[in-house]
């Protein structure tokens, strides 16, 4: 099972998704970036799905599970990379994926962290 990285950018984690992600390799992302957000003391997660060009209701509630798990580790979370086919099949599925900020890529989705962040402290 292929495991995705996650990198760590200061108080923040960063994933990319390059893998097409089954039940196993979704499970195993959540729990890595539980004990990743608790170990590094994280404060924001940005998920990057560039990569990603199919999405369906599984993908869509993957998205949700991890930024709300994340929520509750007291980290902000961003997707970064959405193609415009992926939003709209999102829309189309009824997932409106509440709670998960969204930005263009990782630098606005970095900024994005940045001004969350300074808004709460």
């Amino acid at each position: 099972m292929d495991r995705v990285p996650i990198l760590k950018l200061g108080d923040i984690l960063i994933i990319s998704i390059q893998i097409d992600l089954d039940d196993q390799s979704v499970l195993a992302l959540q729990e890595d970036l539980a004990d990743s957000v608790v170990t590094h003391g994280a404060r924001g997660v940005i998920i990057d799905i560039t990569a990603v060009e199919i999405v369906d209701s599984f993908i869509g509630r993957m998205l949700a599970t991890i930024a709300a798990t994340s929520r509750l580790l007291d980290a902000q979370t961003v997707v970064v990379g959405m193609r415009p086919a992926v939003a709209i099949t999102l829309v189309e599925l009824g997932l409106s994926l509440g709670g998960v900020r969204t930005a263009l890529n990782l630098e606005k989705g970095i900024a994005l962290l940045d001004h969350v962040r300074g808004a709460t402290s």
